[in-house]
C-alpha cells in the first residue's frame, strides 16, 4: 500500500531504522546523523570517502547538511498512531475481499468498514473504538467487561466491577480523562527530550566545528612546517654548492700552480744534470790544461734561473714558498662560509614560533613602590623609589606592560640580572592591584614561572607545579592567543620547554613582572638576534 510506500521510505539505509537527525549528503541521500558518521570515520585510513547508497565519491570529508523536513516529517510520523490500513486491520464481514476496518466494536468483538459500520447498533453498550486487532484486550480480564476507569493508586485500567470490587475507595477516572492527563505528562517529557537534544546537536555542532578548526589549524601548522623544512633544504643545497664551487675552484688553481713548478723544476733537474756531468767528465781528464781552462767551478754551482728568488743562503726560497702554497685547500675560506649554516639554524631557531619578538614596553603608572621603570622602558628594578597610590598601581612590587595582546602569537624574552626570587607571566588588565590575591599567578586572571629558594615552579589561580630542573635567568614567553596556550622557555642551547598553560582567554593579555631582589629586562629584538643565540 502507499502508506507502507511512505513507511520504507523513512528506513536509513544504514541500520535499516527510522531516521534518528536525518542529515543529507551533496548527492541528495538521507541518513541518520549518528550512522553516516560511523561510516565516514571508516574511511577516514583510506582517504576516499563514498556514498553508501550511490557510491558517489569525494577526496574531502562530506559536508553534512541537516534535513528540517524530513526531520518535521518524522516527528509527526513518531506521534501520529498508524492508521488501521498501515496496522492491517480489516472488516470482519467482509470475507469475499479485505476491506480496511474504520472502527472495532469492543461489544461484537469484531471490527467494521464504513458499511457495515451503518447498520451496526447504535446502542450504548456497543462502544466503538480505533480499529484495534487485540480487542480481547480492551476487556476485564476477570469480569469480561469493557475496561473504562483507571486506578491512579494501582495504575492499573479497570471495568466497572472492578471499581466496585477490589479498588472500591481508590481514586478512579474515566480512561480519557486518565489519558489525557497522561499524554500531557508525556507532552512536558517530549519537550524537555527535545530541547535535550537541540541542546546535544548544538554540542555535536560546536565540536564538529571545533574538530574542522583543529584539521584547519594542523593543516596550517604542517604547511608552515613543510614550507621550513623546504626552505631549510633550499638553503643547504645553496650552502653546498657554495662549498664545493669553492673547493674545486681552489683546487683547479692549486693544480695548475703545482703543475707550473713541476714544469721548471723538471728544467733545473736537467740542466743540473747537465752541469754534474761535464763536472765529472773534468775530473776524469789527465791533462791539467785542459782542467785549468774550464770556467770557476762557483759559476756552475750557480742555481739555474727559473723565475723563482734565491732565499739568501743558497736555498730556493721562491720554490719554497710556491710548495706551502700548495699545501692544501684554504680551509680559513671554506670554514667562513660553513659558519653560514649556523646562521641559518640560529634563524630558523628565531622563527620557528613566530616572526620576531614583541614590541612590549612597562607601563610606569602601574609601577609598585619600590619598583623603579628604566627610561626605556624596559627594565624594573627594585629599589627604595616611592610613589604616590593610584587605583592602577600594584600595590607590592608588581608592574604591568602597557601593550596587550587580543589575538594572533607572539613571544618576549626576559633577563633577570641577579639571583633571587622573581615571577614572570602575563595577565589580564583586570586583575586585582591592591587587595590580597593581586600576585602574578595568585588568582584566576595571571599565568607566571616563579623562582624561589631556589626552586622553580608555574602558577595559575594558586595553583602550583614544581619544575623538576633549575633553569638559567633567560626566559621567553610564547602566546598563541587563538588556540588558548601560553608557553614558558629556558633560552639555553637547544632552547628547552618548561610548561604550557591552556585555557580559553577572555581579555587582552599584558606581561607581568614581580621583582623581588636585583631586575628583570624585557630583551628587544637586537638583543635576541644573531649575536646573542651564539653566545
Amino acid at each position: 500500500m502507499a502508506s507502507a510506500a511512505v513507511r520504507d521510505e523513512l528506513l536509513c539505509s544504514v541500520c535499516l531504522s527510522t531516521y534518528t537527525d536525518p542529515v543529507m549528503l551533496r548527492c541528495g541521500h538521507n541518513f541518520c546523523r549518528v550512522c553516516i558518521h560511523r561510516v565516514l570515520d571508516t574511511q577516514d585510513e583510506a582517504g576516499v570517502y563514498s556514498c553508501p547508497e550511490c557510491r558517489e565519491e569525494s577526496q574531502e570529508r562530506p559536508a553534512l547538511m541537516r534535513n528540517l523536513a524530513l526531520r518535521n516529517i518524522m516527528e509527526n510520523f513518531l506521534i501520529t498512531p498508524p492508521t488501521q490500513t498501515e496496522a492491517g486491520i480489516f472488516c470482519t464481514y467482509c470475507v469475499d475481499s479485505p476491506v480496511p476496518a474504520a472502527k472495532s466494536c469492543l461489544m461484537c468483538e469484531a471490527s467494521l468498514c464504513e458499511k457495515h459500520l451503518r447498520v451496526h447498533s447504535k446502542s450504548a453498550e456497543h462502544v466503538l473504538c480505533e480499529p484495534s486487532a487485540n480487542l480481547e484486550d480492551r476487556k476485564c480480564s476477570v469480569h469480561k467487561k469493557i475496561l473504562e476507569y483507571y486506578c491512579t493508586e494501582d495504575t492499573a485500567c479497570i471495568c466497572v466491577y472492578c471499581s466496585a470490587g477490589e479498588h472500591r475507595g481508590h481514586r478512579v477516572e474515566m480512561l480519557d480523562e486518565a489519558s489525557e492527563k497522561k499524554k500531557e505528562r508525556l507532552r512536558n517529557v517530549l519537550q524537555k527530550l527535545i530541547t535535550r537534544r537541540e541542546e546535544t546537536e548544538e554540542r555535536v555542532r560546536s565540536l564538529e566545528e571545533r574538530r574542522r578548526k583543529a584539521q584547519e589549524n594542523a593543516s596550517g601548522e604542517a604547511e608552515r612546517v613543510t614550507a621550513l623544512c623546504r626552505d631549510i633544504r633550499r638553503r643547504l643545497n645553496d650552502l653546498e654548492k657554495r662549498v664545493l664551487s669553492e673547493i674545486s675552484r681552489q683546487e683547479k688553481e692549486e693544480s695548475l700552480l703545482s703543475s707550473t713548478l713541476i714544469q721548471k723544476l723538471e728544467k733545473q733537474k736537467d740542466e743540473l744534470s747537465r752541469k754534474m756531468r761535464h763536472i765529472e767528465e773534468l775530473c776524469n781528464m789527465t791533462d791539467p790544461l785542459t782542467v785549468l781552462q774550464e770556467p770557476d767551478t762557483g759559476d756552475l754551482c750557480d742555481p739555474v734561473d727559473t723565475g723563482g728568488h734565491d732565499g739568501g743562503d743558497g736555498s730556493m726560497g721562491g720554490h719554497d714558498k710556491w710548495l706551502h702554497d700548495v699545501d692544501g685547500p684554504d680551509v680559513a675560506v671554506i670554514s667562513d662560509t660553513l659558519h653560514t649554516l649556523c646562521d641559518i639554524v640560529t634563524d630558523i631557531r628565531r622563527g620557528i614560533y613566530v616572526g620576531g619578538p614583541a614590541d612590549i614596553l612597562l607601563d610606569v603608572n602601574t609601577a609598585a613602590n619600590y619598583i623603579r621603570v628604566s627610561d626605556d622602558r624596559k627594565t624594573a628594578t627594585r629599589t627604595q623609589e616611592n610613589r604616590p597610590y593610584t587605583a592602577e598601581r600594584f600595590q607590592y612590587d608588581q608592574v604591568m606592560s602597557r601593550r596587550g595582546f587580543s589575538s594572533g602569537r607572539h613571544y618576549w624574552d626576559v633577563d633577570i640580572s641577579r639571583s633571587g626570587g622573581w615571577r614572570v607571566g602575563m595577565c589580564y588588565p583586570s586583575i586585582d592591584r591592591s587587595r590580597g590575591q593581586f600576585l602574578i599567578g595568585d588568582n584566576n586572571k595571571s599565568w607566571c614561572l616563579r623562582r624561589f629558594n631556589n626552586q622553580y615552579s608555574v602558577i595559575h589561580n594558586s595553583k602550583e607545579i614544581l619544575l623538576p630542573h633549575i633553569i638559567n635567568n633567560r626566559v621567553r614567553i610564547c602566546l598563541d592567543y587563538g588556540a588558548g596556550r601560553l608557553s614558558f622557555y629556558e633560552l639555553c642551547d637547544p632552547i628547552r620547554h618548561l610548561h604550557t598553560f591552556t585555557a580559553s582567554f577572555t581579555e587582552p593579555l599584558h606581561a607581568l613582572l614581580r621583582v623581588f631582589h636585583g631586575s628583570i629586562t624585557i630583551l628587544g629584538e637586537a638583543t635576541t638576534g644573531r649575536n646573542h643565540n651564539r653566545n
